[in-house]
């Protein structure tokens, strides 16, 4: 469980997000980052996103489950102040343990890389 400092409750805060955030998606999931001004006092927030479309409530909980269980231990890499939300896809339903890690790295990485100009 992630502590209620690193949670994201608001919808305003899961906007902001999705909409002002670079976006990285991989076979399960998709991450939406957004990185602010770096704060000294703030942690990085994390929230998730699990549709109907994954399937029904027991396997959306467990695939919440195992991303939040993920996100937890990647959160400290993340600067401070910055917002993650991760909305997972029909595939994450049926997904290893390993592949949602792996497909959750590289879609961290991805949104963490500078861009480059057109």
């Amino acid at each position: 469980m992630l502590a209620a400092a690193q949670r994201l409750r608001r919808s305003a805060d899961f906007a902001a997000a999705i909409r002002g955030g670079r976006r990285a998606g991989r076979g399960t999931l998709v991450v939406h980052l957004l990185i602010e001004e770096p704060v000294q006092a703030s942690t990085a927030r994390a929230g998730f996103v699990v549709s109907k479309a994954v399937g029904n409530a027991v396997i959306r909980n467990k695939v919440r489950r195992r991303l939040r269980h993920l996100v937890r231990t990647r959160l400290d890499g993340l600067p401070g102040g910055s917002t993650l939300v991760v909305r997972a896809l029909p595939p994450a339903a049926e997904a290893s343990f390993a592949t949602l890690a792996a497909d959750l790295d590289g879609a961290l990485a991805a949104a963490r890389r500078p861009r480059r100009p057109r």
